[in-house]
Protein backbone atom coordinates (compact mmCIF):
# COMPACT_ATOMS: atom_id res chain seq x y z
CA UNK A 1 0.00 0.00 0.00
CA UNK A 2 1.70 3.25 -1.03
CA UNK A 3 -0.03 6.08 0.56
CA UNK A 4 1.03 9.72 -0.42
CA UNK A 5 1.09 12.64 2.23
CA UNK A 6 0.74 16.18 0.34
CA UNK A 7 1.46 19.49 1.94
CA UNK A 8 3.25 22.81 1.40
CA UNK A 9 4.20 26.15 3.45
CA UNK A 10 6.02 25.11 6.85
CA UNK A 11 4.77 21.07 6.44
CA UNK A 12 3.28 21.06 9.77
CA UNK A 13 -0.36 19.33 8.80
CA UNK A 14 1.62 16.77 6.50
CA UNK A 15 4.59 16.00 9.61
CA UNK A 16 1.91 15.20 11.77
CA UNK A 17 -0.07 13.37 9.53
CA UNK A 18 2.76 11.35 8.62
CA UNK A 19 3.69 10.56 12.45
CA UNK A 20 0.61 9.11 13.40
CA UNK A 21 0.28 6.82 9.79
CA UNK A 22 3.22 5.47 10.94
CA UNK A 23 2.59 4.92 14.54
CA UNK A 24 -1.13 3.39 13.38
CA UNK A 25 -0.42 1.59 10.21
CA UNK A 26 1.96 -2.07 9.37
CA UNK A 27 5.48 -1.27 9.14
CA UNK A 28 5.64 -2.36 5.57
CA UNK A 29 3.57 0.36 4.58
CA UNK A 30 5.02 2.83 2.48
CA UNK A 31 4.49 6.32 3.20
CA UNK A 32 5.80 8.88 0.03
CA UNK A 33 6.33 12.95 1.27
CA UNK A 34 5.16 15.37 -1.25
CA UNK A 35 5.69 18.78 -0.55
CA UNK A 36 5.10 22.10 -2.62
CA UNK A 37 8.54 22.72 -1.21
CA UNK A 38 11.37 21.47 0.45
CA UNK A 39 10.79 22.25 4.11
CA UNK A 40 7.49 20.76 3.84
CA UNK A 41 9.21 17.61 2.41
CA UNK A 42 11.79 17.64 4.74
CA UNK A 43 9.70 17.76 8.05
CA UNK A 44 7.26 14.53 6.56
CA UNK A 45 10.55 12.78 5.94
CA UNK A 46 11.77 13.26 9.33
CA UNK A 47 8.57 12.25 10.65
CA UNK A 48 8.82 8.79 9.14
CA UNK A 49 8.04 9.18 5.78
CA UNK A 50 9.93 6.48 3.50
CA UNK A 51 10.34 9.13 0.48
CA UNK A 52 9.93 12.21 -0.62
CA UNK A 53 9.99 14.84 -3.81
CA UNK A 54 9.36 18.26 -4.19
CA UNK A 55 7.79 20.56 -6.37
CA UNK A 56 5.35 20.77 -8.99
CA UNK A 57 6.90 17.61 -11.09
CA UNK A 58 7.04 15.59 -8.03
CA UNK A 59 3.10 15.88 -7.27
CA UNK A 60 2.14 15.06 -10.61
CA UNK A 61 4.44 12.78 -11.41
CA UNK A 62 3.62 10.77 -8.06
CA UNK A 63 -0.38 11.02 -7.64
CA UNK A 64 -1.14 8.62 -10.56
CA UNK A 65 0.97 5.71 -8.66
CA UNK A 66 -0.36 5.48 -5.17
CA UNK A 67 -3.32 3.80 -3.31
CA UNK A 68 -3.95 7.02 -0.73
CA UNK A 69 -3.46 10.58 -0.94
CA UNK A 70 -3.70 13.06 2.30
CA UNK A 71 -3.85 16.09 2.83
CA UNK A 72 -5.72 19.65 3.28
CA UNK A 73 -8.60 19.93 1.21
CA UNK A 74 -6.73 23.04 -0.63
CA UNK A 75 -4.56 20.29 -2.42
CA UNK A 76 -6.98 20.09 -5.14
CA UNK A 77 -7.53 24.00 -5.26
CA UNK A 78 -5.72 25.21 -7.95
CA UNK A 79 -3.45 28.16 -6.06
CA UNK A 80 -4.19 27.54 -2.89
CA UNK A 81 -1.53 27.34 0.06
CA UNK A 82 0.00 30.44 -0.81
CA UNK A 83 -0.16 30.21 -4.78
CA UNK A 84 2.16 27.16 -3.33
CA UNK A 85 0.12 24.64 -5.33
CA UNK A 86 -0.31 25.28 -8.98
CA UNK A 87 -3.19 24.40 -11.24
CA UNK A 88 -0.80 21.36 -12.76
CA UNK A 89 -0.67 19.70 -9.13
CA UNK A 90 -4.33 20.35 -8.14
CA UNK A 91 -5.77 18.58 -11.29
CA UNK A 92 -3.22 15.57 -10.92
CA UNK A 93 -4.38 15.11 -7.27
CA UNK A 94 -7.92 15.42 -8.25
CA UNK A 95 -7.63 13.23 -11.16
CA UNK A 96 -5.82 10.25 -9.74
CA UNK A 97 -7.49 7.09 -9.31
CA UNK A 98 -6.01 7.05 -5.76
CA UNK A 99 -8.99 7.56 -2.55
CA UNK A 100 -8.39 11.28 -1.40
CA UNK A 101 -8.99 11.62 2.14
CA UNK A 102 -8.89 15.43 2.69
CA UNK A 103 -8.60 17.51 5.67
CA UNK A 104 -11.54 20.04 5.82
CA UNK A 105 -9.68 23.21 6.45
CA UNK A 106 -11.12 26.94 5.64
CA UNK A 107 -8.04 28.71 4.46
CA UNK A 108 -8.37 28.58 0.60
CA UNK A 109 -12.07 29.63 0.51
CA UNK A 110 -13.23 26.34 1.20
CA UNK A 111 -15.78 25.57 3.40
CA UNK A 112 -17.72 22.31 3.31
CA UNK A 113 -21.36 22.45 4.33
CA UNK A 114 -21.65 19.84 7.67
CA UNK A 115 -18.49 20.33 9.03
CA UNK A 116 -18.09 21.91 12.76
CA UNK A 117 -15.06 23.97 13.19
CA UNK A 118 -12.75 21.58 15.24
CA UNK A 119 -9.27 21.47 16.31
CA UNK A 120 -6.95 20.59 13.88
CA UNK A 121 -5.60 17.49 15.92
CA UNK A 122 -9.23 16.52 15.53
CA UNK A 123 -9.53 16.44 11.98
CA UNK A 124 -5.92 14.84 11.96
CA UNK A 125 -7.08 12.13 13.89
CA UNK A 126 -10.12 11.51 12.10
CA UNK A 127 -8.33 11.15 8.64
CA UNK A 128 -5.60 8.43 10.07
CA UNK A 129 -8.67 6.92 11.13
CA UNK A 130 -10.12 6.62 7.96
CA UNK A 131 -6.64 6.43 5.87
CA UNK A 132 -6.58 2.77 8.67
CA UNK A 133 -9.92 1.61 7.85
CA UNK A 134 -8.84 1.62 3.90
CA UNK A 135 -5.78 0.17 4.30
CA UNK A 136 -7.34 -2.72 6.48
CA UNK A 137 -10.07 -3.37 3.74
CA UNK A 138 -13.33 -1.87 5.84
CA UNK A 139 -14.13 0.96 3.59
CA UNK A 140 -14.98 0.07 -0.33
Amino acid sequence: MKIAVVDGQGGGIGKAVVEKLRKELPEDTQIIALGTNALATTLMLKAGANEGASGENAIVFNAPKVDIIVGPIGIISANSMMGELTPLMAAAIAESPARKILIPLNRCNIEIAGVKNEPLPYYIEHAVEMVKKYVEGHIA
